[in-house]
């Protein structure tokens, strides 16, 4: 049925605490990053603000709790429902606060869609151990308490579904954060939510660097859900510590792409170009470093280059567009100084060797050429679309170089023999490793880091559990009196 949006998309912007709209005393800007000027204002939660929000989700947990699960798996399908009908102006307002094409951004939303309704799917599994006539034995699964989701700036609403709908289901209640550079859609899938999950169930607060850590330090949170980088991850960690926090962590990733030597190098130039540049790079599980067979690899690096040429860099919002913007200021000089460091050690580009002088926070794909694994760009999580290109002679080598990483998230092997393509894949050291394809992500599926790419497991049945603690409850029968 299709529902009238109760929500303006051009209004201003307002956290979600209790169920109602709550503003805060100052404000963020929030920059478009096409342009490099700030288009809209945000909250700046203060900590009576964040107070105010875990009160609220703290005192709607037990009522939430012993909402039936049929009941609270219909409410985040009513959210979902109400999210996809509103799809057009959130996508557009994705789009403007972080700079993905507007093609790209309805998908995520799409993405949020369904990734609510996958969760609202599962049956919480219950496990009889022991039904005698003389004992009783289950355990089932009860909710944590409230959920500090936190998610980052490349996917802000789709990872935020990540965490936001098995926390919901399973019986959690939730305070959200999301970052400073991203915060709009998110406020608007608050307040979207506003009468239809009950008041304190799902609060979302903005502000800015300094609310993170006074989220995750806080003591009315139980469980902290977080995707970011590795460094940050740790700080979580730490504060996280004194309350036991249960923690899900998805942490960096400097993923490894392995390309064999019997592909067709024009025939896979498309897919490994999105492999590894989708989304301007800004992807956790992109392919960051390509190891190419030394006997297709100046043919796989023609026709990488080839391809980028055909490729659109521009405003989101332009139907043209195929890649968007780096997201904020920080990562942008990040990146530049990255690409500075390739050109000052002398490094070859095979494209992408200026940056555009333009508004924005606009770089071209950039491809270095067989550069050394010392180099800076092989060695660090470059989080953009600059790309090494490796070269390898020997199968054990390349999984080697492929595996020295402390990072281990994604990896992806291209083959022409699928079955040798997977044996390749099964000596890889990482969560995820996907042969022939590109980050196949399902909310059906676990998703998980090896290594300092984090722990814990979102998606699929045993992401849900992560919001869940077992609880085993036995009984003893009464002996019937003998006569």
């Amino acid at each position: 049925m299709e529902r009238r949006a109760r929500v303006r998309f051009d209004g201003g912007f307002a956290m979600t605490i209790g169920g109602g709209a709550h503003r805060a005393a100052r404000a963020l800007p929030v920059i478009n990053p096409a342009t490099g000027q700030p288009f809209a204002e945000a909250p700046d939660a203060r900590p009576d603000d964040l107070d105010a929000a875990v009160a609220a989700a703290r005192g709607a947990f037990a009522a939430w709790a012993a909402t039936p699960h049929g009941e609270r798996a219909r409410m985040v399908r009513e959210l979902a429902d109400a999210v996809e009908a509103d799809a057009d102006p959130l996508a557009a307002l994705l789009t403007r606060e972080q700079g993905k094409p507007i093609r790209d951004a309805a998908r995520e939303v799409a993405g949020l869609v369904s990734w609510l309704r996958a969760a609202a799917g599962f049956a919480i599994p219950r496990e009889v151990h022991e039904d005698s006539g003389t004992r009783y034995c289950e355990t089932r699964r009860v909710p944590i308490g409230v959920v500090a989701a936190i998610a980052p700036w490349n996917y802000p609403l789709l990872l935020a579904a990540f965490k936001l709908g098995p926390a919901l289901v399973t019986g959690n209640t939730v305070v959200m954060k999301p970052s400073p550079f991203t915060p709009l859609a998110t406020l608007k899938l608050g307040e979207i939510a506003r009468g239809i999950l009950p008041p304190g169930v799902l609060n979302v607060v903005s502000g800015g660097d300094q609310l993170g850590p006074w989220l995750t330090a806080h003591r009315g949170i139980d469980k902290i859900a977080f995707t970011g980088s590795t460094a940050t991850g740790r700080d979580v960690m730490r504060s996280a510590a004194d309350g036991l926090k249960r923690l899900t962590l998805e942490l960096g990733g400097n993923d490894p792409a392995i390309v064999m030597h019997d592909v067709d190098p024009a025939g896979l130039a498309k897919a490994l170009f999105w492999a590894s540049f989708g989304n301007s790079g800004q992807v956790c599980v992109a392919s960051k470093r390509v190891y190419v067979h030394a006997g297709v690899h100046d043919a796989v690096r023609d026709a990488l280059v080839e391809y980028a040429a055909g490729v659109t860099v521009g405003d989101g919002m332009d139907e043209a567009t195929m890649l968007g913007p780096v997201n904020n200021r920080r990562q942008y000089d990040r990146l530049l100084d990255l690409w500075a460091d390739c050109r000052a050690s002398g490094l070859a580009f095979a494209c992408g060797a200026e940056v555009p002088q333009r508004p924005g926070h606009f770089l071209n794909p950039a491809i270095i050429d067989n550069p050394p694994d010392t180099a800076r760009i092989v060695q660090e999580e470059q989080f953009g679309p600059i790309l090494p290109l490796l070269r390898f002679d020997d199968y054990d080598e390349a999984v080697a170089r492929a595996n020295a990483s402390p990072f281990a998230l994604g990896a992806t092997v291209w083959a022409g023999d699928e079955e040798a393509g997977w044996a390749l894949g099964e000596r890889l050291r990482a969560g995820n490793v996907w042969v022939n394809e590109c980050r196949p992500l399902s909310p059906l599926v676990p998703f998980a880091g090896h290594g300092q790419s984090g722990f814990g497991v979102e998606n699929g049945l045993e992401g849900l559990l992560e919001y869940t603690l077992p609880r085993t409850m036995s009984r003893v029968r009464p002996i019937a009196a003998s006569r």
